[in-house]
């Protein structure tokens, strides 16, 4: 991608009302649009980040048995009163049209457990794990953190049908995993965290990111042992890890993620129920296991950034290398950097290329900086003919490489 052929570009401005570090970059570099209040659109270079984020998550969730499905954002008032929660539940928007009252949906319990009635019927249908990648909606009071709260969002549930608890727990193991690895390779350090269940269970497992300007708050091992949310927490900072990893730690975190248990509550509004080996019918128990996809990116951004802009991991960095070429326009450099950039790219490797000549060499850094790609390549004179020079942008030295060893680092 020509950096002059973008649709969005970078800006010194951002609007008053945004205090997050997350939205402030992420309009500053052209990542996303701001509509309103928690409201959001994705640019380009956004969109990329959330689909790699997105597929990360999808890889894992199928890799667990999950089957991906799409459901509606628009549901029917009838099936929110059935589970009492029409009234009950206090962020939900409520919409009135021409075929009656609907729900834009902050979750899809409403929709799902109605939606598996049709298909589980017999312990032979058990278990089964389906998710999905979908807008949410939530009248939020204060949606103020940017992508880490917002009005309208993406997130991943996905929801597993058991025929006992044995059964779920077991499952509910390989999520942790799963968890886990999505958190790792989004090039998050996530804690799991114990946490209160609500009205489902005692407990419940939350994954959070250390973060200085996180609405949570925790204490935790550092050793890895011990995590809970301070909702929860019957233990205070310093004391002694019972494994003898030193003193607990208090920390304000961002939560990423959630598991569950729903235990029989949606089944039983639902009617939902399978027949045993011995004829005996019986509620189906249910998993339920979050992932906010935007506020993931948010997240990421809060965590990985410096004075001059973000700093994104290689896996969900919208392009592998920031191209910029410091040269006059038709002149031999600038020849030399485009056909570097047509290399770069039949090797496979997605490069964003500054071609813009009516700024300054300065200009570009900052803009590379800002954008956060993770490896800088400069095309210059200075440098030489047939190189590179590459500079890592957590990292503060650089170095001339040829354009066949550059090629090579992006194949790490």
């Amino acid at each position: 991608m020509r950096l002059t052929e973008l649709f969005s570009k970078t800006s010194k401005q951002v609007p008053a009302d945004e205090t997050s570090v997350n939205a402030k970059l992420l309009i500053r570099a052209g990542y996303v649009d701001k509509v309103a209040a928690g409201i959001y659109s994705f640019l380009p270079l956004g969109q990329k980040v959330i689909d790699k984020i997105s597929q990360i998550v999808r890889e894992e969730m199928n890799a667990i048995g999950g089957q991906e499905i799409t459901m509606p954002v628009m549901h029917p008032k009838h099936l929110w009163e059935q589970t009492g929660r029409w009234k009950g539940f206090d962020v939900l928007f409520r919409v009135k049209g021409q075929a009656g009252e609907f729900a834009l949906g902050p979750t899809h319990e409403e929709i799902v457990v109605p939606m598996a009635t049709h298909f589980i019927k017999s312990y032979s249908d058990l278990p089964k794990y389906v998710y999905q990648i979908q807008t949410k909606f939530r009248d939020e009071p204060r949606a103020k953190a940017g992508l880490l709260r917002g009005r309208e969002f993406l997130m991943k549930d996905l929801y597993s049908f058991h025929a006992d608890e044995k059964d779920f727990e077991k499952y509910y193991e390989k999520a942790k995993v799963a968890y886990k690895n999505v958190f790792k390779r989004a090039g998050l350090t996530a804690i799991e965290t114990r946490a209160s269940g609500g009205t489902f269970s005692k407990y419940s497992d939350e994954y959070q990111v250390v973060c200085e300007s996180g609405e949570d708050e925790i204490i935790y091992c550092p050793g890895g042992d011990f995590s809970e949310n301070t909702e929860i927490a019957a233990v205070k900072e310093g004391k002694q890890c019972d494994l003898g990893h030193g003193p607990l730690v208090h920390a304000k975190t961002i939560e990423v993620g959630n598991i569950f248990s729903l235990k029989d509550k949606y089944s039983s509004a639902f009617g939902l129920v399978y027949t045993d080996r011995d004829g005996k019918q019986k509620p189906v128990l249910m998993g339920c296991y979050g992932i906010g996809i935007s506020r993931l990116m948010g997240a990421i951004v809060e965590v990985m950034h410096d004075e001059r802009g973000i700093i994104w991991p290689r896996t969900v960095s919208p392009f592998d290398a920031h191209l910029i070429a410091i040269s006059d326009q038709g002149s031999e450099t600038s020849k030399e950097a485009d056909e570097i950039y047509q290399k770069l790219q039949k090797a496979g490797i997605d490069v964003l290329f500054d071609d813009r000549n009516d700024v300054s060499p300065g200009e570009k850094f900052a803009d590379a900086d800002l954008i956060g790609i993770p490896a800088r390549l400069v095309v210059s004179k200075k440098v030489g003919k047939g190189k590179v020079e590459i500079k890592e942008r957590d990292k503060e030295a650089s170095r001339v490489v040829s354009v066949e060893e550059a090629v090579k680092f992006f194949g790490n």
